[in-house]
């Protein structure tokens, strides 16, 4: 799931489902978020950054095979790969995009298909119990995206068809 960290100024793409971490000058991205989540934990002193990108609310209690498909052990594990490159939980800021309606849902399948909603609610719930503050984030409404996060600067870019791109 992650890769030695090399110093460069690329952008290291994250699959869906997966996740890394960079160090600054690089930059991390991911593409197709609909009703994914794309979330970012960072660290201002270190210029440390990981995303996941996140595609269901909570893991299956047994047998997880891969822990960046879910908000609760995919955050759980960015939490932990930042710690071991010896940043501080207290430090850990984090902004998410995505967590989109892509489809539309009857009064009986509701709940089933708000993926995205359910998404974004998992992974607050995820860092509040970590303690980590958000510091920003693009999530709702029915438009996919992508995002880039920029170490050295802390922004992240958000890109939709429908919008264009935006940074916060």
């Amino acid at each position: 799931m992650m890769s030695t960290i090399p110093v460069s100024s690329e952008v290291v793409r994250v699959g869906i489902a997966q996740g890394n971490v960079v160090r600054a000058p690089q930059r991390i991205s991911t593409t197709g978020l609909g009703s994914c989540v794309g979330l970012v934990l960072y660290d201002e002193g270190q210029k440390f950054a990981g995303l996941v990108h996140i595609m269901l609310p909570s893991a299956p209690r047994e047998n997880v095979t891969n822990v960046c498909k879910y908000a609760d052990t995919g955050t759980d594990w960015l939490v932990s790969e930042l710690t071991a490159q010896g940043v501080s939980l207290a430090s850990i800021r984090a902004k998410m995009a995505g967590g989109a309606q892509m489809f539309a849902a009857t009064e009986q399948a509701s709940e089933v298909m708000r993926v995205g909603p359910r998404n974004v609610e998992a992974v607050r719930e995820a860092l509040a119990r970590h303690g980590i503050p958000l510091f920003g984030s693009d999530v709702g409404g029915n438009a996919g995206r992508t995002i880039e996060f920029d170490v050295r600067t802390e922004t992240m870019s958000v890109r939709t068809a429908l919008s264009g791109t935006y940074c916060f």
